[in-house]
């Protein structure tokens, strides 16, 4: 097989990349391991910055999006047993959206689909070679890289011009990239999240973030019928020892607060723990390699920000190819790398900052205690301070495509 580009990953970000490139004429093909019905149901994060969506709906992909969303203006912070609300709208001028990662997923391969090119699932890519190109590094002369996989039961190739890696940090895309040439940094948060879906209406119109002495909870939600909710707990916690009953006796706990409040609860359809980590290598290119979404970086998600993150680097990604493609320049390509990783390293602060301040540390430092109730009072109390946080968590503006 050949194409122009080949895409490793068929998540929200190897599918919005193929269709930006295609709106240009810029042919792909993506290669997904997992099955279509796989990929459709893996549930994801669940919240969409006012970038993301904006973006989605001038390239005409957001048809049932915008019929099916919720729009939050706000959010909550609860503490002291008290809930505060930070009015995102006002403060940011925007707001976001809540719409299930895998529910965007089905609309990006359904559009795929409509394009008529090639998207091939249960299609495991085993390796990609000769990206280096000629000069050994950054160039884009040379022999054309290939991705090697196995499809059907057969062995095959995919020649192209150039390779995007949106297959996760575990991928064969960054097991391309020689050692040495590229710097890891990494942070493990000495916690970790157990998160349940549950077929109940959400307790509130908008999410609530609770710090607690017990540690965090997480009241999200997924539709209006049904809720996600996380509980902070210790990196390598067995879900044996959270039976149905426990989960919700402690996210009441959590929860609780000093006035009327009511959580509700039904059954339980998916539960698992995840533990908390930010990662990013740079750069985010080796030679005709460009990797996008987890594949070059991961964030805690207390602030919401993996999903958006991805569709950032890919269209960064599809203006420096489009770019390319018209004109021969690699300036943007050469620009790349760098472009993504101002925005990546802003948004692994926020993250960091947000899990810092909401989570207990599990040693119960009570200096750290009163550091972190001190950080939440000032934020409820300051505009400044709130203004910031709102900015942040609505998502910076969205680099400018130029392709669209």
């Amino acid at each position: 097989m050949r194409t122009q580009v080949g895409i490793v990953g068929a998540g929200p970000a190897g599918l919005l990349l193929a269709h930006l490139l295609h709106r240009h004429g810029i042919d792909s093909v993506v290669l997904e391991r997992r099955s279509r019905d796989y990929v459709e149901r893996r549930i994801r994060a669940g919240v969409l910055e006012h970038g993301t969506v904006d973006l989605l709906t001038r390239i005409g992909l957001a048809d049932r999006l915008l019929r099916e969303r919720m729009v939050h203006r706000g959010l909550e912070l609860l503490f002291d047993g008290a809930g505060h609300r930070i009015d995102l709208a006002g403060l940011a001028g925007r707001s976001i959206t809540v719409y299930g990662q895998h529910e965007l997923v089905k609309d990006l391969i359904a559009a795929r689909l409509d394009t008529g090119r090639p998207l091939l699932f249960e299609a495991e890519a085993t390796a990609v070679e000769d990206v280096a190109g000629s000069d050994g590094a950054a160039g884009t002369a040379g022999t054309a890289p290939v991705i090697r996989f196995r499809h059907e039961g057969r062995n095959r190739e995919l020649r192209c011009d150039l390779v995007a890696g949106c297959d996760g940090a575990h991928g064969v895309s960054r097991a391309a990239i020689p050692a040495g040439a590229v710097t890891s940094y990494d942070h493990d948060y000495p916690y970790a999240w157990l998160g349940v879906l549950a077929e109940a209406p959400p307790s509130s119109d908008e999410l609530i973030y609770a710090y607690h002495d017990r540690g965090f909870a997480l009241h999200s939600m997924r539709t209006p019928a049904i809720t996600r909710l996380y509980l902070q707990v210790p990196p390598g916690e067995s879900l044996d020892g959270w039976p149905d009953e426990r989960i919700w006796a402690e996210l009441r706990r959590r929860l609780a607060r000093t006035e009327g409040w009511i959580l509700r609860d039904g059954p339980l359809v998916e539960r698992g723990i995840t533990a908390l980590r930010s990662h990013v290598i740079e750069p985010m290119r080796y030679g005709r390699l460009f990797l996008a979404g987890d594949a070059a970086h991961i964030v805690p998600a207390t602030g919401a920000k993996g999903l958006n993150l991805a569709v950032a680097d890919v269209t960064v990604l599809a203006a420096a190819v489009a770019h390319w493609h018209a004109t021969g320049s690699v300036k943007l390509l050469d620009a790349y790398s760098a472009t993504c990783l101002a925005r990546v390293w802003r948004v692994q602060h926020f993250s960091w900052w947000m899990t810092s301040m909401l989570h207990r540390s599990p040693d119960r430092d009570p200096f750290m205690q009163r550091l972190q109730l001190s950080q939440l009072r000032y934020l409820v109390s300051s505009t400044p301070a709130a203004a910031s946080f709102a900015e942040n968590y609505v998502g910076l503006p969205l680099p400018d495509p130029g392709i669209l």
